[in-house]
């Protein structure tokens, strides 16, 4: 079953660094676009057992104003040396409900049933994300999309920490060169530290310690 490939850096923030994305017009050489904000929900599911981990996949189903996506994200391809993260991903409609039966047909309800073998998914934490987009424009084309993060990791419903994350992920059409560019700009701005994991990491290792981080 063919799945996208899914190209972004990835970067650990403090507060005064997404403040200076959300405000400044440019990245480097390229134009940054009007800002647009939302409230994600992200809610991490796995068996009981944990059949997904094992097999190096994240099942996240993401809900945006009532809208419900599937999103299945793979073992990661690479070491994530500087922050440059590659995974191949498949999304498909869903539901609130954590059932995959319920969810419309798609390959990634499919690959998800046979990674699951049909067992039932639990939660294994949440994510609730007051996210900011910018596009990222070059020579007239768009080339990525820097999104701004500020994610409140849940645990149970209850809140255990903080987290603030920039990425920018790259446009399907962009070849990888573009990350050389993007990195060495967003490697410039203060509080920007590249970030070898994924915010399910981080959540996970938070979870667990109950420590919070130090931003």
């Amino acid at each position: 079953m063919r799945a996208s490939l899914e190209v972004e850096l990835k970067y650990s923030a403090t507060p005064g660094a997404l403040a200076e994305l959300l405000r400044t017009p440019r990245l480097g050489p390229a134009r940054l676009g009007q800002p647009a904000s939302r409230e994600e929900l992200d809610r991490y599911l796995d068996t009981a057992g944990g059949r997904l981990a094992a097999a190096g996949w994240a099942c996240r189903l993401r809900s945006v104003d009532g809208r419900h996506t599937l999103s299945l994200k793979g073992p990661p391809l690479g070491d994530a040396t500087g922050g440059l993260h590659r995974r191949r991903e498949l999304e498909g409609p869903a539901s609130a409900e954590a059932r995959p039966l319920a969810w419309p047909a798609s390959r990634a309800r499919e690959l998800l049933r046979a990674l699951s073998c049909d067992e039932p998914l639990e939660e294994r934490l949440a994510l609730a994300q007051h996210r900011t987009e910018r596009s990222v424009e070059r020579d007239g084309r768009r080339v990525a999309t820097l999104s701004l993060d500020e994610a409140t990791v849940l645990s149970r419903g209850q809140a255990v920490s903080l987290l603030h994350v920039a990425e920018c992920e790259l446009v399907a059409e962009s070849g990888e060169d573009e990350s050389m560019w993007l990195a060495a700009a967003l490697g410039a701005v203060p509080g920007l530290v590249p970030d070898p994991r994924s915010k399910l990491e981080h959540a996970l290792e938070l979870v667990g310690s109950g420590a919070l981080p130090d931003r």
